[in-house]
């Protein structure tokens, strides 16, 4: 029997059972126990709770709110002193547990985040078109010279994540970065913590990303973003790719991203809806 605390891993769900499954397979294959996952759904429209309820998890459903509110909820249920966040559309190392929370388990932070981050599917080219759109490499999320420390916990202490009264539920995609803004802490880095994010691997996929990217806070509904985001630009950013060797398709991902962007920044109805 491990002699470990209880690790509490959280995952909010809306609408993931493409990659659901091989996200609760690698968490349950790590080598960090005991762990504890807990998946929250978001109102999932799919067949999410169905896939979720033939794994050892606990599972909690809500309203369609967001990723922020369902990890409220998450960690409102657990029962770990450190608490791991995961992403549904994510696999993990099976180590990847272990090496997140080792500097918080050896009292050297109270929170951290992995930088060795890679793309999942990067053999797809719509996968290919998000990283180059992104300034990426074709197999990395995270550029290598990425700092060593941010604002986006991806595992923390309960006791700061509870004095921070949680994620925000009102900023859309960048909720995650609204904790370390409360509690004025930042996480660090975990060496060897690798993960793999499978990018929109179709053009539809493509467009809800972008606007629910879109809808964050961030982006305001202003001329400058009316124009950035307009057909006429997306053509005009695509060929400049294409003259640095990007595949033609770039062209169509292109226009359908700014599409979603635009859509998401202003026809904003609330910032939870993907």
């Amino acid at each position: 029997m491990s002699k470990h605390s209880v690790i509490s891993v959280v995952i909010p769900v809306y609408n993931e059972e493409k990659y659901l499954p091989i996200c609760l397979s690698s968490l349950q294959q790590q080598t960090y126990s005991p762990l504890e996952i807990i998946v929250v759904d978001d109102g999932s429209t799919d067949k999410s709770i169905q896939i979720a309820k033939r794994y050892q998890v606990k599972m909690y459903k809500q309203k369609h709110q967001g990723p922020g509110a369902a990890r409220n909820v998450g960690v409102a249920k657990s029962s770990g002193s450190i608490i791991v966040f995961a992403d549904a559309d994510m696999r993990y190392d099976k180590k990847y547990v272990e090496k997140l929370t080792q500097p918080i388990r050896e009292g050297k932070t109270i929170g951290t985040f992995n930088k060795e981050e890679y793309v999942a599917n990067p053999e797809n080219i719509w996968s290919k078109c998000w990283n180059i759109n992104s300034g990426l490499p074709n197999n990395r999320r995270l550029p290598v010279d990425n700092p060593t420390t941010q604002g986006v916990f991806r595992a923390i202490k309960k006791e700061y994540f509870i004095k921070g009264k949680g994620f925000a539920t009102n900023e859309g995609y960048t909720d995650d970065g609204s904790l370390s803004e409360k509690i004025h802490k930042s996480a660090i880095h975990a060496e060897g913590a690798i993960c793999y994010h499978y990018n929109p691997s179709s053009l539809p996929e493509v467009y809800y990303s972008a606007r629910w990217i879109g809808r964050a806070v961030i982006f305001q509904p202003t001329i400058i973003n009316f124009l950035r985001y307009s057909p006429v630009n997306s053509l005009r950013v695509a060929l400049k790719y294409v003259k640095k060797g990007a595949p033609m398709a770039i062209i169509p991902f292109k226009i359908i991203y700014d599409a979603g962007m635009f859509a998401g920044i202003f026809m904003k109805n609330g910032t939870t809806a993907k």
